[in-house]
């Protein structure tokens, strides 16, 4: 074998490379890529000169990385690499066909946690497999659901020749965001007739929860001695928690509203963990419509909260789809506003117009004035511009359509409560499977609660059993999207479940 040659890349590392040739003068020549060939002086040049002191061999995973230049020892290791304890500095033709050959993100890691759950039913090869945490609507055939109102706005909008293409301003369509947080509050409501509510128009919901996250960073009580805390609930603790982490916070906990021993909603602890809170705390109300709780509890939350001073952060991703009723489901949100709190809301209308890859959301903004909105949304546009500008337009434009057009209104509407009829009777299909099947346990659960989502009650080993036995992809804590079971595969889940409770033992509600 020839002789390998030494690349110096600085005073940590040098390749060696089996692509050269020793040339009559005693020198070795690299015959790099693409015809590029670079002279490179011999080892014994080195050592005169005092550059290189004894070798040691790489021969560990566990490698150094060089300071001055950000490449590991790993990096390196397909060439050759060898360590010594003092290298003189490269020549800088070497050390730029070297870092051709490298790429600067070699150290970035592969990371599989975003869409584990999705990315395992989607290797599954079995036909039987069946995914329970789809986050839009889905059809009795699995299909996506697009409202068909929609389907009709969208053809008016395409045949409007007064239409053009120009940018949005910075926080949006002004008519978009005044129909969608009337569509939250109430046009009755006190905090939009006194115009100190009003919306930023972002990208989802999760842009509004972001831009929120991040200017309650940045203005919401600075002067605290202390780093604020932000409650959040563990149902959504996985996809929020990221957002304020994000935005600077460091005081992040976690509180439950549904007691997975009971099957049943935890008022008496959410209270508790309000009731120790820090004053002025931040606490992200989840899909409201959605918790379970009474109008009793929420008065009583609103009371507590407003007692301790915390800043109320409510998200809401589908108005609507509880009760079938767009008021009914406001109906906390409208409570706190007419309590005269101060606080956000994020909206998201992916579910409810099935407008999912269009990404439309709404901040909502209640002030304690119009002066106070007015710079609140100043900070707001400030922060938008920086993010991505202005947003974008189609979806808005569908929704504004629809919700400022009486006829239009009334047809979604109907679709709404349409839809949410089917998800209450694929709950109550559910329960009936199961009580025919002799499922151990009490499945009464599962028809009191509401909305898209709802926890099973199983463990984390029957969760694991229906994946690993039965193709079945849920939560580990045994929340499914009830939009995800349709005719098709309700058998099958309520079979699955079955064999997973007698499997593994028993259910949440027979631990007690």
């Amino acid at each position: 074998m020839p002789p390998q040659i030494h690349l110096c890349f600085s005073h940590r590392l040098r390749a060696e490379h089996q692509h050269q040739e020793v040339c009559g003068d005693g020198r070795r020549r690299l015959l790099g890529t693409s015809g590029l060939t670079e002279n490179v002086e011999d080892d014994a040049e080195y050592e005169a000169r005092g550059g290189w002191l004894a070798e040691e061999s790489l021969s560990s995973a566990v490698v150094e990385e060089d300071t001055s230049l950000g490449i590991s020892w790993g990096q390196l290791r397909p060439f050759g690499c060898k360590r010594r304890s003092r290298v003189n500095p490269a020549r800088s033709s070497c050390l730029r066909w070297a870092m051709a050959a490298l790429s600067l993100f070699l150290d970035v890691p592969l990371t599989r946690e975003v869409d584990r759950l999705l990315d395992a039913y989607r290797e599954d090869p079995s036909p039987d497999k069946v995914y329970l945490d789809h986050r839009d609507c889905q059809t009795e055939t699995g299909k996506v659901w697009v409202c068909p109102t929609v389907r009709q706005t969208l053809l008016q909008i395409a045949n409007d020749p007064t239409l053009d293409h120009e940018y949005l301003p910075v926080l949006g369509s002004p008519e978009f965001t005044r129909a969608a947080t009337e569509l939250a509050l109430g046009r009755e409501s006190r905090a939009v007739i006194e115009n100190r509510a009003g919306g930023v128009h972002t990208v989802g919901g999760t842009g509004a929860v972001r831009i929120g996250a991040e200017f309650l960073r940045r203005w919401y009580n600075p002067s605290s001695p202390s780093p604020i805390a932000v409650y959040i609930a563990l149902a959504q603790w996985d996809s929020l928690r990221c957002i304020f982490q994000d935005a600077g916070f460091t005081e992040i906990r976690p509180y439950h509203y549904w007691d997975t021993v009971r099957l049943a909603v935890a008022i008496e602890e959410f209270l508790e963990v309000l009731e120790s809170a820090p004053a002025c705390s931040i606490v992200v109300l989840h899909a409201p419509e959605e918790t379970g709780l009474t109008l009793k509890q929420w008065e009583e939350v609103a009371r507590v909260m407003g007692r301790k001073r915390l800043f109320p952060f409510f998200d809401v991703p589908a108005q609507g789809l509880a009760s079938g009723d767009l008021d009914r489901d406001a109906w906390a949100l409208r409570h706190f506003v007419a309590q005269g709190f101060e606080l956000f809301c994020a909206q998201s209308f992916s579910k409810t117009f099935g407008l999912y890859d269009e990404r439309v959301g709404n901040l909502i903004v209640v002030a304690r004035d119009n002066e106070t909105l007015v710079g609140i949304r100043s900070q707001l546009q400030k922060q938008v511009t920086g993010t991505w500008a202005t947003p974008a337009s189609l979806g808005a434009r569908v929704i504004t359509t629809v919700l400022n057009n009486p006829a239009l209104l009334n047809k979604w509407k109907q679709s709404l409560r349409m839809l949410a009829e089917k998800i209450t009777l694929i709950r109550e299909k559910l329960k009936e499977k199961l009580r025919i099947l002799g499922t151990p346990g009490c499945w009464e659960h599962l028809t009191a609660q509401s909305g898209t989502r709802s926890f099973t009650g199983l463990l984390p080993s029957q969760v694991a059993f229906l994946e690993k036995h039965k193709h079945i992809y849920l939560l580990g804590s045994g929340q499914v999207s009830v939009c995800s079971i349709n005719s098709h595969n309700l058998d099958y889940v309520a079979q699955s479940i079955n064999e997973a409770v007698r499997a593994q033992g028993l259910s949440w509600a027979e631990t007690e």
